[in-house]
């Protein structure tokens, strides 16, 4: 597959109306994109990277590190592999950069592994992205490492870090080495898995 792009933060060029801001990082070709909720929720703020300086960070990056996504268990810039990490809001408690940015920044990206941790980033993917929003509550622990079909996605739902419980980090791990074993890519409007 040829590169898009050789940056990891911010690769597709997106400016925030407000500043600080934090915007999308890591490999470009990635089928695995990790969906937070904001960095006041999940980390980044002092380094502009999502999912770092915090405790959730401290919990997803070793899962992204035992399935080979991340050269490292933990850094503040991770060497990410088919991977991309993102957040439902840019900066904090504004609602417009979910429609602005997360949606251009999918459609760009075009990974076929949704992983939106937590109940808002599972909300807005089911609403937007599967037609599963009715039929399931946005209940990320309750869902925690299972599949949802999607429109064109599959969706792997994870469960706030802060709160998992003994076995959470073990079952996303197994959950992502069985997709990792498969043939997990998405066809686009139609979702099929074969494994």
């Amino acid at each position: 597959m040829e590169r898009i792009s050789d940056r990891v933060s911010n690769p597709f060029g997106m400016r925030a109306p407000a500043e600080p801001a934090v915007y999308g990082y890591g490999d470009v070709n990635a089928d695995f994109h990790v969906i937070g909720a904001d960095a006041e929720t999940h980390g980044g703020a002092e380094t502009s990277v999502p999912f770092t300086r915090s405790a959730a960070g401290e919990r997803i990056q070793p899962v992204l590190h035992a399935v080979d996504f991340a050269a490292e268990p933990y850094s503040d810039r991770p060497d990410l592999e088919n991977c991309y990490l993102s957040y439902l809001r840019l900066a904090p408690g504004d609602p417009t950069d979910v429609e602005r940015y997360l949606d251009a920044e999918l459609r760009a990206l075009n990974a076929h592994i949704l992983l939106p941790v937590g109940d808002d980033p599972l909300a807005y993917v089911l609403r937007e992205f599967t037609t599963q929003a009715r039929s399931l509550s946005a209940d990320a622990e309750r869902l925690h490492a299972t599949e949802i079909r999607g429109r064109g996605f599959l969706v792997v739902p994870v469960g706030e870090p802060t709160a998992w419980e003994s076995g959470d980090e073990a079952a996303l791990v197994d959950r992502l080495e069985a997709l990792l074993d498969s043939d997990y890519r998405q066809t686009k409007g139609v979702a099929t898995r074969i494994g």
